[in-house]
């Protein structure tokens, strides 16, 4: 038995986990710079909390990607895509952009160019969810399907690590040599992706296949957008169950988000430091999300998809009671550690499950346009949902509200357990059927 876990462990040792781990640093070195991190600097500048408050909105992009991922999952770059291929082209492309990006918007000062940052904050961010459409689809594609639950726990590995580095490692960066200087040594850092990308084989997958030339330039361009936009939705659209699939996808982190949500504001009112939040927080929240995305890249391997989901979901849920246990423990730091780590743990391990499930969704020839799609559905709903949360304390107390959260994570475990037992083996509707 034990020989053959460490053999399912076995797949890490692929130098393509190595690439992703790696793409996944790159894919989260951005975030905290378009805002965590940036917020500390714009504060420390005197800027007002109206005005750094306003910065949340440069992130639109991320929940709006699958708009524009059509264009980078199908259009060629000149050149350079006959040289470097579709993935690899446009990686590059966006990768040297970012770092131009990261830099000028290090060489900014808030005091006289907050208007400036505010753009360039835009713009980072923009070039940022546009490099996870390439990576998100170089990842699936580089992969067999069996190997996409490792794949999916090496770039959350690699994601964390990046934005470790935007938030702990810029701060360091910033009290040695200042703001412009910790932005120039992560804009050095986005680096480590581009020699990657470089270093790694552009994925042998099919493409859709090209409609047949139009008579002007009309009709070509209808034929494109039908084949690039429509397609792809077309495509997702002719599985059975689709819909249940799409509220599937909704609601699986719906629990935890609303949970957590309230996290820190718990903290404080029990009583907790900032420095006790930071410190514990800091090295438990790492430590435990980097194991719980490992456990659940060997648990997709070992169990399949489905059933990494549905176990990872039950413990997720289950995590949520730690913090009814923190609320009738008081101010108690083991409660706290344990609470982090119990969320941090379960979350990361359902995330990885999660992308793999994912990532198994999305057909080859239209890997970056589904994928974005898919990823920008759980992200959008999860915001929106998890808004009532303060209302929702302020109407139910602590304890209820837990529970509620806790409630709210079964809705999507019978979900699964319904597709589980109607989707899969299942084949597609026909196209007449759509």
């Amino acid at each position: 038995m034990l020989k053959s876990w460490l053999a399912t462990l076995a797949v890490y040792r692929d130098r393509r986990m190595l690439a992703i781990l790696c793409m996944g640093f790159s894919s989260g070195l951005p975030l905290p710079l378009t805002f965590g991190t940036l917020s500390y600097w714009l504060a420390e500048a005197g800027v007002s909390r109206t005005e750094i408050g306003l910065f949340v909105l440069v992130g639109f992009s991320y929940n709006y990607k699958f708009v524009w991922s059509p264009f980078i999952d199908r259009l060629p770059i000149p050149f350079l895509t006959r040289r470097l291929g579709r993935r690899r082209s446009w990686a590059v492309v966006i990768q040297l952009l970012l770092m131009a990006a990261i830099f000028a918007l290090g060489r900014s000062e808030p005091r006289t160019e907050l208007a400036a940052m505010a753009l360039l904050a835009v713009i980072v961010a923009f070039l940022s969810a546009s490099q996870d459409i390439v990576i998100d689809a170089y990842r699936i594609e580089l992969l067999r399907p069996e190997e996409q639950g490792a794949g999916a726990a090496a770039t959350q590995w690699g994601y964390r690590i990046g934005m470790l580095a935007s938030s702990a490692g810029a701060f360091d960066a910033a009290a040695f040599g200042g703001w412009h200087y910790a932005y120039s040594i992560m804009a050095a850092l986005m680096l480590v992706g581009l020699i990657t990308v470089l270093m790694t084989r552009e994925p042998a997958v099919p493409v859709a296949p090209v409609a047949a030339r139009g008579a002007g330039f009309g009709a070509h361009l209808s034929l494109w957008a039908h084949e690039a936009i429509l397609l792809p939705f077309s495509d997702f659209m002719r599985r059975r169950g689709w819909l249940t699939i799409v509220v599937f996808i909704i609601l699986y982190k719906c629990g935890e988000a609303l949970a957590g949500t309230m996290a820190n504001p718990l903290y404080q009112q029990l009583g907790f430091t900032k420095l006790e939040v930071g410190n514990i927080g800091k090295f438990v929240s790492f430590a435990a999300s980097l194991s719980g995305v490992a456990l659940g890249g060997v648990l997709v391997a070992r169990l399949g998809v489905f059933g990494a989901l549905l176990l990872a979901g039950v413990l997720q849920m289950l995590s949520t009671l730690l913090y009814v246990a923190l609320v009738l423990a008081g101010h108690n730091d083991f409660m706290l550690a344990l609470s982090i780590f119990g969320e941090n743990f379960t979350g990361a391990m359902a995330s990885a499950a999660f992308v793999a499930y994912l990532s198994g969704l999305c057909s080859p020839a239209f890997t970056a346009t589904q994928y974005a799609l898919f990823s920008s559905i759980a992200a959008v709903p999860i915001r929106v949902l998890s808004a009532p949360a303060g209302w929702l304390v302020d109407r139910l107390d602590w304890i209820p509200f837990f529970l509620l959260a806790t409630a709210a994570c079964v809705p999507s475990l019978l979900l699964l357990l319904w597709l589980r037992r109607r989707i899969v083996g299942a084949p597609p509707l026909p196209a007449d059927a759509v």
